[in-house]
């Protein structure tokens, strides 16, 4: 999540010089929105984990999505042809809740690289009260939208939607877990690893909404562990969805 504010605080940089560059361009007149042909974009949302099998149990609300993403349009077939081609790049960040304090731990059959569904009491002790218990993935991504503007003559204040598609690169994946005991008083254990999961994934995406806000989704077409490495050898895809403001 750091790492994701970094970026963030670097792409708001990057586009106040570029709105410094174009204070002659006219303001949206709800909020100063400045009228600028780009999108720095922030999605909230849930992540879920489908075509799972049963003894895989995943909590709703605690298996959430934050997305950042810079985007900028190629105007297609002309600027007011309402289409454009909106390419950028980004970073993801994806949690997991599993049920009944499970969590993942690399599977000693299987050595590195892999991972398995076990209680986390099981390894830590059976009187702890568990506070935190998740499993993250990091990703840099690429996005591309076709976008289509009802409003031709005028983007910045049109709603639109759009279909596309983005990849991601794995840079780092974690279990966290946090719990209480009489003997420790309290601890926090962060493990970085690999656990058996894709290295690249892909996805078809949807939006729709207007310049300022929009519901999406991500559709992944790939499963999110390799082959046999992940636990129950699951071939478990992903889905993720929700809600974004767009900045510029």
């Amino acid at each position: 999540m750091k790492k994701l504010f970094t970026l963030s605080l670097a792409i708001l940089a990057f586009q106040f010089a570029q709105a410094q560059d174009s204070e002659t361009k006219p303001k949206t007149p709800i909020g100063g929105r400045p009228n600028i042909p780009s999108d720095l974009n922030f999605e909230f949302g849930f992540n879920q984990l489908t075509n799972r099998p049963s003894n895989i149990g995943v909590d709703f609300f605690g298996s959430r999505t934050f997305n950042v993403s810079y985007q900028f349009p190629v105007y297609l077939m002309g600027k007011n042809s309402g289409f454009t081609l909106n390419p950028g790049f980004g970073v993801g960040s994806d949690k997991i809740e599993f049920n009944d304090n499970q969590n993942l731990f690399v599977n000693t059959d299987l050595g590195a690289n892999s991972s398995e569904l076990m209680d986390v009491t099981d390894v830590y002790g059976d009187n702890i009260i568990v506070k935190t218990n998740n499993f993250a993935t990091n990703y840099f991504e690429v996005p591309i939208d076709l976008r289509y503007h009802l409003n031709k003559n005028n983007y910045s204040k049109s709603f639109r939607f759009s279909v596309g598609g983005k990849v991601g690169f794995l840079y780092e994946a974690h279990t966290k877990v946090k719990y209480e005991s009489a003997a420790f008083d309290k601890r926090k254990i962060k493990d970085s690893q690999s656990y058996g999961l894709e290295k690249i994934r892909y996805a078809i995406s949807v939006k729709a909404g207007s310049p300022g806000f929009y519901v999406w989704g991500n559709f992944y077409l790939n499963d999110v562990w390799e082959k046999g490495r992940g636990p129950f050898a699951t071939q478990a895809s992903q889905v993720n969805f929700g809600v974004a403001v767009t900045v510029f």
